[in-house]
């Protein structure tokens, strides 16, 4: 069993927070990634869950176990708390084979009860008493045997690190990461130092060396593609602050905010301002993309004066926290990007209530003859099996992912509508998620 919990987990310098107040369950078994920009605190978060950095305030279990507490005074070092760690650079030792690397780590374990079952599996004990012991041998034999298979490295045992491919080497780190039994993973950009073709390969390795080893893995990266391939959950954070702790595809079409819809997916969202207000139905009239009017029709009922009312309420608690020492780094709203052809004549007007921001994902933008949408043909860039559009309308440019060998050429005039339930209509206020829904435009 691998549960880690965070609870009120702070870092800061001084009046820098880069993990403000974080709450995070991480399950047993369970995949997560913590996704964002570079310096959001992500890997702030990995370094204090493994015992590499301090926290400032907060508690931290694994296993029900408190590894740390600031009020008890209670800091688990590193060492003790049996997690493993693969980070960017592989750190192989290039004068020992494949077999040493592994090996040697285990060479250096010292503990009571210690056991080594014929499969190579290491068992702890502890509570059985008796002195502390080292691994034979043959134990550490075993355990080499056991992990090589994992990662199918058993040709390379003999090897150098230097006469192996990228992706061998990283095979080896994995495998020495796993032979001591770790009950965590801990991972920070294991993979930005292969190739595309290489880290795709990889990707595929690492869910399939996660079910085989029914640990839990904590995996840090900024590349989203990597996030939404990889995870079980998806925890993304900005400026030391969580945005969004989902499984993939909730985060992907249930974004809790801007922020979040525009970090994750690739082409990015499209962001069309809008203004207009609820109907006593509850669907939404819009004018938006200079002109155009269109319906937006919630997935779930939605009021919203008790919405702004609620989110109104949890921004103030959100600001009201006391703390030791005033956060420097401001929690600024983010400036969500429209896509237009000349930045001049977007409106620079203060929004109010009756302003909305309308998220269409690029797959939902289809060109069809009879769409209500008239636009020109931007740019296009085809990959054989999809073309990506840029597609303008009026003052704006949309996405589009159409799929096949159609060909487009430039200036070309092409027809749009907005299909399915891909629609997500955000407050211009506060850039907080309303509801997802349908986009019909008259």
């Amino acid at each position: 069993m691998s549960r880690i919990e965070l609870t009120h987990v702070t870092k800061r310098w001084g009046g820098f927070y880069a993990v403000d107040d974080l709450d995070l369950v991480i399950e047993d078994n369970a995949f997560v990634t913590l996704l964002g920009p570079s310096g959001c605190g992500k890997t702030t978060t990995l370094r204090m869950i493994a015992g590499l950095e301090t926290p400032t305030t907060g508690r931290i279990t694994i296993d029900d176990v408190v590894v740390f507490d600031s009020e008890a005074g209670i800091n688990v070092p590193a060492n003790k708390r049996r997690v493993g760690f693969l980070f960017q650079n592989y750190a192989l030792w290039p004068n020992m084979t494949v077999y040493q690397n592994i090996a040697f780590g285990l060479s250096n374990i010292k503990e009571p009860g210690l056991s080594v079952t014929d499969d190579g599996e290491i068992i702890r004990n502890p509570d059985a008493g008796g002195a502390a012991r080292k691994l034979t041998k043959d134990e550490i034999k075993k355990i080499v045997a056991r992990v090589s298979a994992i990662v199918k490295i058993q040709p390379f045992m003999d090897r150098y690190p230097g006469e192996l491919s990228g992706g061998q080497q990283q095979r080896v780190a994995i495998a020495r990461t796993l032979a001591p039994g770790p009950r965590v993973l801990f991972m920070d950009e294991p993979l930005s130092n292969l190739d595309a073709k290489l880290r795709l390969e990889m990707r595929s390795e690492l869910q399939r060396l996660h079910l085989s080893t029914g640990s839990t893995f904590v995996y840090v990266t900024h590349d989203q593609m990597e996030a939404m391939t990889l995870a079980t959950k998806i925890c993304l954070i900005s400026n030391g602050v969580l945005q969004q702790y989902d499984d993939p595809l909730t985060v992907y079409n249930k974004p809790n905010n801007t922020f979040v819809a525009d970090f994750v997916g690739n082409p990015a969202i499209n962001f069309m301002n809008a203004r207009g207000q609820q109907e006593g139905d509850g669907s939404f009239r819009l004018n938006l993309l200079e002109g155009y009017e269109a319906v937006f029709e919630p997935s779930a009922s939605v009021k919203t004066d008790e919405w702004y009312a609620a989110a109104d309420a949890d921004i103030a608690a959100f600001e009201a926290k006391e703390r030791p020492a005033e956060k420097t780094n401001k929690d600024v709203p983010f400036k969500y990007p429209v896509s237009v052809v000349n930045d001049a004549e977007l409106s620079t007007a203060e929004p109010d209530r009756n302003d909305w921001v309308v998220g269409v994902r690029p797959e939902f933008v289809t060109v069809c003859d009879n769409g209500p949408i008239e636009g020109e043909v931007f740019s296009a860039m085809p990959t054989g099996m999809e073309t990506t559009l840029r597609i303008k309308v009026g003052n704006f440019l949309l996405t589009s992912v159409v799929f096949g060998g159609i060909t487009y050429r430039l200036g070309e005039k092409i027809r749009l509508d907005f299909t399915g339930n891909g629609a997500t209509l955000f407050s211009r206020v506060n850039g907080r998620l309303i509801s997802t829904g349908s986009l019909k435009v008259k």
